[in-house]
């Protein structure tokens, strides 16, 4: 069944700590936190601070999105935090195959973001030293933006591209993932789902009562495609 990761940028701030214990007990599979420099992207979020105040109550992969210019410089500050994942833009650092080496030698596994108009061509050297590719189906920098339909055939062509490279590459999507859209990625190869307002944090519904709920559709939508295949 896809991963589900909670998008904490969407989360109340007044009530993180909380939000984080009840979802690691609904429970989710990973915690996705947004990491904004206001230049990369248009927008300010989040911090190794909140990240190393949040790890000890729980112990579910903590996955920083690097949403920032030269992200080399910080990946042992976000690592020592006490992330297990660690993404980056390809245009936000000269050397893409240097930066995502750094991660891995923390022991971390490396991701790069695609944004909607950014090639996969970028990823042509980096097979090896990749772990999971993050597919903007949004332009970065804010919650609540519409999905970009044409994101739909990027993540096909770049599933096909993993398997042709015969390594074992998780591809995660990140925006507006509804649940009109959810079969959509998940039929073209997505398995990891960043989960914000379009699914998980709703008003007037219980973070219990939007986990379960999505765990019941993942769920459902794995056995009808078991049954068809």
């Amino acid at each position: 069944m896809a991963a589900i990761g909670p998008s904490l940028m969407c989360a109340d701030m007044g009530t993180l700590r909380d939000t984080v214990k009840r979802l690691d007990q609904a429970p989710v599979d990973f915690f996705h936190f947004d990491i904004m420099d206001g230049s990369f992207v248009p927008n300010f979020t989040m911090g190794p601070d909140m990240i190393n105040n949040l790890r000890p109550h729980t112990n579910k992969l903590f996955d920083a999105h690097l949403m920032i210019e030269e992200p080399e410089r910080y990946i042992d500050l976000f690592a020592d935090a006490g992330c297990d994942m660690i993404s980056v833009h390809a245009e936000a650092t000269i050397h893409l195959q240097r930066t995502l080496q750094k991660i891995k030698k923390q022991g971390l596994k490396a991701g790069v973001a695609l944004n909607p108009a950014t090639p996969l061509n970028c990823l042509e050297y980096v097979w090896d030293t990749v772990d999971y590719i993050v597919v903007m189906t949004v332009n970065p920098g804010f919650a609540g933006q519409k999905f970009i339909p044409m994101t739909l055939k990027k993540i096909s062509m770049l599933n096909e591209l993993i398997r042709e490279s015969g390594r074992n590459i998780d591809i995660q999507v990140d925006g507006n993932i509804s649940y009109e859209i959810i079969p959509e990625v998940l039929e073209r190869g997505a398995e990891m789902l960043v989960c914000g307002t379009s699914c998980l944090f709703r008003k007037n519904e219980t973070l219990e009562h939007a986990t379960a709920n999505l765990q019941r559709f993942l769920q459902d939508f794995e056995e009808k495609n078991l049954a068809n295949s």
